[in-house]
Parts: C-alpha cells; sequence; structure tokens
C-alpha cells in the first residue's frame, strides 16, 4: 500500500509518516518551504498550488491514499486552492483522500457542533478551509474532512504559545474555547481513516473544550511553574475577529475508529 501525504514537513504531516512507516506502508512526503525528516519516507518537494504539479506527482506515485495536510494561515491559495489541486489529482487516481480541516470553519456558540453542520466562517482563515471543504466534496464525494482542533503533543505550537504565555512574552485568550487534541491520536485516527470509506465532515478532537488560558495553567502545573504571572486577554480586548466557543462534538468518530481520542487534562497529567 502507498501512502502520499501531502505537507509531510508539518507537525501533523510528520507524524502521520512516521506511525504509516510503521506500519508497513510505502510513504512519499512532500513539503515545500521545509524538509521531511522521517527515516523510510520518500520526500518529494510540491507547490500545491501548482495544480499542474500535483497532478504529475500523483500521476506518477498512483498512492492508494492520500492525507492532505498542507495549509498557510494567510494564504487562500495553499488552504483553499492547493486542497481543490489535492482532491482533482487523487480523484484522477482514483485515491482515497482524507482531507483535514479545522474547527475555524465554525463561527462559535455555547453549544457543541456536530459533524455534518455547515461552515459559518468569520474570519478570513476559516473561510479559506470552508471553501477547500467545498471544494474537495464536490470534486471527490467519497472523501473523508476531518475537522479538527488545536494540535498539540511535544514540539508544538499550541504548547509553545503557552510556555511563551508564561514566560511573558505572549498572552492566552480567556474566552477561546477549543478542544486540544493530541497529535499522535489524530494521526492514528487519519490512518484508520485511510484504509476505511468513511466519507464526508467527521470531528476529531478531544472530548474536553478548555480556554487557551486553562491550557496555559495545565502546561504550567505539568512542569511545575507558578501560572500566577499568565498573561491573559480576551479576543474583544485584542481586537482579533475569531470565533470564541467552539466545541466539536467527535462521539461519532470515538465510536467508529480504535483510536482513543484523550483529553487536554489527561494529556498534560501523563
Amino acid at each position: 500500500m502507498t501512502l502520499l501525504v501531502v505537507g509531510a514537513s508539518g507537525f501533523l504531516g510528520g507524524e502521520v509518516c512516521r506511525q504509516a512507516v510503521a506500519a508497513g506502508w510505502r510513504v512519499v512526503g512532500t513539503y515545500h518551504a521545509g524538509s521531511v525528516a522521517v527515516a523510510g519516507v520518500e520526500a518529494r518537494r510540491l507547490d500545491v498550488t501548482d495544480r499542474s504539479a500535483v497532478r504529475g506527482l500523483l500521476a506518477e506515485v498512483r498512492p492508494d491514499a492520500v492525507i492532505g495536510t498542507p495549509y498557510r494561515y494567510d494564504d487562500w491559495a495553499v488552504t483553499a486552492d492547493g486542497a481543490a489541486h489535492v482532491a482533482y489529482a487523487a480523484a484522477e487516481v482514483g485515491a482515497r483522500l482524507v482531507h483535514l480541516s479545522s474547527d475555524a470553519v465554525h463561527a462559535g456558540r455555547p453549544t457543541p457542533y456536530l459533524d455534518d453542520e455547515p461552515p459559518m466562517p468569520v474570519f478570513p482563515y476559516g473561510a479559506a478551509k470552508a471553501a477547500a471543504e467545498t471544494a474537495v466534496r464536490a470534486i471527490d464525494p467519497g472523501a473523508v474532512l476531518v475537522r479538527t482542533s488545536l494540535i498539540v503533543g511535544e514540539g508544538s505550537k499550541q504548547i509553545q504559545l503557552c510556555l511563551d504565555a508564561l514566560a511573558g512574552r505572549a498572552v492566552l485568550f480567556t474566552d477561546e474555547l477549543r478542544c486540544p487534541v493530541d497529535v499522535t491520536d489524530l494521526a492514528g485516527a487519519v490512518l484508520e481513516l485511510a484504509r476505511s470509506d468513511v466519507a464526508g465532515p467527521l470531528n476529531i478532537a478531544g472530548p474536553e473544550a478548555v480556554s487557551r488560558a486553562e491550557m496555559g495553567r495545565l502546561v504550567a502545573a505539568k512542569i511545575g511553574l507558578d501560572s500566577a504571572g499568565l498573561k491573559t486577554t480576551t479576543s474583544a480586548e485584542s481586537g482579533l475577529r475569531r470565533p470564541t466557543e467552539v466545541r466539536l462534538d467527535s462521539t461519532r468518530a470515538a465510536g467508529l475508529l480504535r483510536t482513543r481520542l484523550r483529553g487536554i487534562t489527561e494529556l498534560l497529567a501523563s
């Protein structure tokens, strides 16, 4: 079985590659500006905004499954157009597609979001991820769209942000709630989906919703630091327009998958 991981130089893409190699897949991983530092992976440079290049690579590799993880926070062409190019090329070669989306497609509300709720983005990145979903579903109705949340783990940007806030170099929102998921759990779930026929949107996130500030306090407790000096603010005070409360209900995924999705308190207590 051949797996193509588009965005293998990223945090999640790298973990997917590691687990896939360990499971015996032939793994081809793409990168753009960085590199792929996972033993056993055939690394290929790829610009996902170049539709011809994407089609050419998939025609050459002929993967059985494709994991699409690339995004750039402030770049519509990478996040939205790139996803469409990957979906089109995967469909051309008959590959199973697992597309990584985000809770950023939602506007935010006090009640949890179910898997199939339509996107209602309120900021540019969310709009780009929603457009990516729309393109992927139109091109390949059999693809699965994984809506996930903050990805944590050793070396993650989210944990580093907490450490920076504890050191006074950053601030954490008290009113922005998410459902953090461990990178190893998410990668395991993604690889299960690559061998399945699950289609459409599927929430895969941790079962516990916390604010970024609460996560900072959990990180402080984990490493034995006093969180009294943690710098916090609110979305309103920051002037940023982003969704505040976004809870993903991952009940369906928990019933479909063998991989257990752990909550942030459990993760940081271990």
